[in-house]
């Protein structure tokens, strides 16, 4: 492989960018603008749940339930409801997605030290939202019920009541639960795929359909200068981006960074050489610009979204789809930077995924050089 003929084609493609000052502009672009909507609008944090609430009881004890729901920051009460119908109606209009009911023998039943049932109705249409509600809704309720306890006993003349288990949880890494701190990191990987998938899977062939692989078939450059001297330029865009990203998720997002900076960024560019590469390959199989592009999202893009664990769980998936995941590079690299980014952990604690994201980068380089063939057919 001759260094001054790969030049040459990087020097190439790097005139080419400046002609075409758009693609430059859309490699830069579009990473700083999924990070502003990522980073502020995509959130997994469920906070304010809209609740209607029914008192029947309009007791103090009553009262001080629906205070418990008040002055949590899960919960929001926008209605006083005076029957199911009103609060049927909220529900179905989207105005609430939980609704409180509490009986008429609340206060009286929990004066003789009796359980009262309590009703929560919520709206199943939102799965997910309604699943953390609920239990947004049970820990309040249980705090109210052990209050109530040792008012209960103190009341007896006891000392107190102590639980057989004191659970004190301590979260680690992401201390706040915000899901902005799990969102960023994985952006990266998603940026990344977009890079490969809109730049690189037009090189070669955006050559065949100008004509000018005629005149590159011509000259002494071999097939795996012309590739990798092709990708030279969009690494430098692609590792650019991560730069931007980095900067972006700890100054303007916040994002705590609890790892090494250069292993980071060296996992990164292997990464990125293999995510180039991958479109590469589909450029120089499919020859013509739109099937390419085509092919790289379809490729690229969704699974890293979809199937890399950024925004759903793997645990969660399906077996099928848990066993597409091993397939999936993103899923690695999603959780190398992360461990880097979030723990701090080093290269012994991620050598599987640094050595399985070695090989997806080996094999796609050597895929894209061997598929091409430098003559016309």
């Amino acid at each position: 492989m001759n260094t001054r003929r790969l030049l040459a084609v990087s020097r190439k493609e790097v005139l080419h960018l400046r002609r075409d000052p758009r693609s430059l502009a859309l490699g830069f672009a579009i990473p700083v603008l999924l990070l502003l909507l990522f980073g502020y609008v995509l959130t997994l944090d469920v906070d304010r749940v809209p609740l209607a609430v029914w008192d029947r009881s309009r007791t103090p004890e009553s009262r001080e339930l629906v205070s418990r729901f008040e002055g949590s920051r899960y919960f929001q009460v926008v209605l006083r409801a005076e029957g199911y119908p009103g609060m049927e109606a909220a529900i179905d209009e989207g105005r609430v997605l939980a609704a409180l009911v509490i009986p008429e023998d609340f206060a009286g039943r929990v004066g003789s030290d009796r359980s009262s049932p309590v009703q929560l109705l919520l709206d199943g249409s939102e799965a997910n939202t309604a699943t953390i509600a609920l239990g947004y809704a049970e820990s309040v309720v249980s705090g109210y019920s052990a209050d109530l306890e040792v008012r209960w006993a103190r009341a007896k003349g006891l000392q107190g009541i102590r639980p057989p288990l004191d659970v004190r949880s301590r979260v680690w890494f992401n201390t706040g639960l915000e899901s902005r701190n799990f969102i960023v990191p994985g952006l990266i990987s998603v940026i990344m795929m977009i890079i490969s998938a809109l730049l690189t899977s037009l090189t070669v062939a955006r050559e065949w359909e100008q004509g000018t692989m005629e005149q590159l078939l011509a000259t002494p450059v071999t097939g795996p200068e012309l590739i990798l001297g092709k990708l030279v330029p969009y690494f430098l865009i692609g590792m650019a981006d991560v730069v931007v990203a980095v900067t972006m998720g700890t100054l303007l997002f916040q994002v705590p960074f609890r790892g090494s900076m250069p292993l980071l960024f060296g996992i990164a560019a292997v990464f990125l050489a293999g995510a180039l590469s991958l479109g590469m390959l589909f450029s120089v199989a499919a020859r013509s610009q739109l099937p390419a592009s085509q092919m790289a999202m379809a490729f690229t893009f969704l699974p890293s979204y979809l199937l890399s664990g950024f925004v759903f769980s793997i645990d969660s998936m399906p077996p099928l789809a848990r066993a597409i995941t091993y397939l999936v590079p993103s899923r690695y690299f999603v959780k190398a930077i992360k461990g880097v980014w979030l723990k701090g952990v080093g290269l012994r604690t991620l050598a599987a995924e640094g050595a399985l994201l070695l090989a997806f980068a080996g094999m796609t380089i050597l895929a894209a050089t061997r598929l091409f063939h430098k003559k016309l057919r």
